[in-house]
């Protein structure tokens, strides 16, 4: 049996009126779709204990709390005109799996209820203080691992904070169609060689069943400052 040890992460002239109206609002239509474009899914979540990531889903947010699980914390978010910091509550929804919700809309990402085959690729998206980075991964696997294995690249080997890194399989035809996987949970080491372990789909779920209001909750704040 291969030797295996695990180590969990830690802590933007005349012409008709109708013509000069929609060259009016042409660059504005253009600025908000390169803001879209721009902005992030991938959230920096700080509590009393640190940060860690998370990601926010078309199902709401989720993390894996590994420094904070109860409690108010704060969501750095993303726009194409830099960082929002919002309050929330944190909301426990089992199996390591934690969300909370914003007051107002934050991007975020639709969910992929798919297990990966190994060798597929992947992309790795995480935050630091210095911006946001992704690498390609594989998906690993080994008879004595049940669940999901990605390789490792060197920043998850070297920073602690970015445990509940987002993992998305990208359609291989429209690259702007991304879909989270799974979270990045902790390091694995098998036979000389550091891997990490993915919570996968079959937890994701948990985030839907927990969100069973989400097509009724309340309304989102809208605000000049994320407009």
């Amino acid at each position: 049996m291969a030797h295996m040890r695990i180590s969990r992460l830690s802590s933007n002239m005349l012409i008709p009126y109708r013509t000069y109206l929609a060259c009016l609002l042409l660059p504005l239509v253009t600025a908000c779709i390169g803001t879209r474009e721009a902005a992030d899914a991938t959230l920096r979540i700080y509590g009393e204990t640190g940060s860690e990531l998370g990601v926010c889903t078309s199902y709401g947010l989720v993390f894996l709390g590994r420094t904070v699980r109860a409690g108010d914390i704060e969501v750095e978010a993303h726009f194409g005109d830099g960082p929002n910091i919002e309050a929330a509550v944190v909301e426990p929804i089992g199996h390591g799996l934690y969300t909370a919700e914003t007051e107002i809309r934050l991007p975020s990402v639709p969910l992929k209820f798919h297990d990966p085959k190994a060798g597929d690729s992947l992309i790795l998206r995480g935050r630091t203080e210095d911006g946001a980075w992704e690498e390609e991964v594989s998906v690993h696997v080994d008879e004595h691992i049940h669940g999901l294995l990605i390789t490792a690249p060197q920043i998850m080997l070297r920073r602690d904070d970015q445990v509940g890194a987002g993992v998305f399989w990208e359609n291989p035809f429209d690259s702007n169609d991304r879909r989270l996987i799974g979270l990045v949970s902790a390091r694995i080491r098998i036979a000389n060689k550091t891997y990490l372990s993915v919570l996968g789909p079959r937890y994701l779920w948990r985030l839907v069943t927990h969100r069973r209001d989400h097509l009724r909750r309340k309304p989102w704040v809208y605000r000049e400052d994320i407009m």
